[in-house]
């Protein structure tokens, strides 16, 4: 793909056309055009994207389009992949990277990375099911009880919990097992970076500053 780019002449520096893929060029700092768009080049890439509804987290969608549509075809053709999924019918927070050590950080059970969702259920909430939440409910097929590490009532149908395991479909399930269903949800947070005021279906860069916010250190070079 990016070699059939630059064959076509949809690769520009600084106003000239470079179309030969074998070009060797300084890439530090260099910033360049591709179909008259501005690009800045950058070792790895570390995106937020706040996830709609209907799209799948898979670079091989199988029911719905996946999230790789919602971006650029520089960035989907660089080999971005979502650190950890959401299901179709989620929305909210989703980071995407090329950065392998990256993606490991944010993925690895065993770094209990936080992840703050906001659910809305079917049936109202009661104390005794924050309560169950808290205590650690058992999940159809798990051995030991899991536990969410804080719960709050967010209205009459609707909670906010963060839980540090990733396992499958974990929020619906302990819901479920609470007694309630889960209806609607969103992933408001991860770690200590909040989603923000991104728009449904927009992306954009984290900032160096927001990488702190993260279980992982950027290499010197990232940008």
């Amino acid at each position: 793909m990016c070699r059939r780019l630059i064959e076509s002449g949809a690769f520009a520096i600084d106003g000239v056309v470079h179309d030969n893929p074998r070009e060797s060029l300084d890439a530090r700092g260099l910033t360049f055009t591709l179909d008259g768009d501005l690009w800045e080049y950058r070792e790895h890439v570390y995106l937020l994207l706040n996830k709609p509804e209907g799209y799948e987290c898979s670079t091989s969608p199988t029911h719905h389009e996946g999230v790789h549509s919602l971006l650029p075809l520089p960035l989907a053709v660089r080999g971005v992949q979502p650190a950890g999924r959401l299901d179709h019918d989620t929305t909210g927070m989703l980071l995407l990277s090329d950065d392998g050590a990256f993606l490991h950080a944010m993925m690895s059970p065993r770094r209990h990375v936080p992840k703050r969702y906001v659910a809305r259920t079917k049936h109202p909430v009661t104390e005794a099911m924050l309560q169950a939440l808290r205590d650690g409910v058992l999940l159809r097929d798990e051995t030991e009880p899991v536990a969410a590490t804080d719960v709050t009532q967010a209205s009459s149908h609707e909670i906010a919990l963060t839980i540090t395991q990733g396992k499958y479909h974990q929020v619906k399930r302990m819901v479920a097992a609470a007694g309630n269903r889960v209806e609607g949800l969103v992933r408001t947070a991860i770690g200590g970076l909040p989603m923000g005021d991104l728009a449904m279906g927009e992306w954009r860069y984290l900032t160096p500053e927001e990488l702190l916010l993260l279980p992982y250190e950027a290499p010197a070079s990232g940008k």
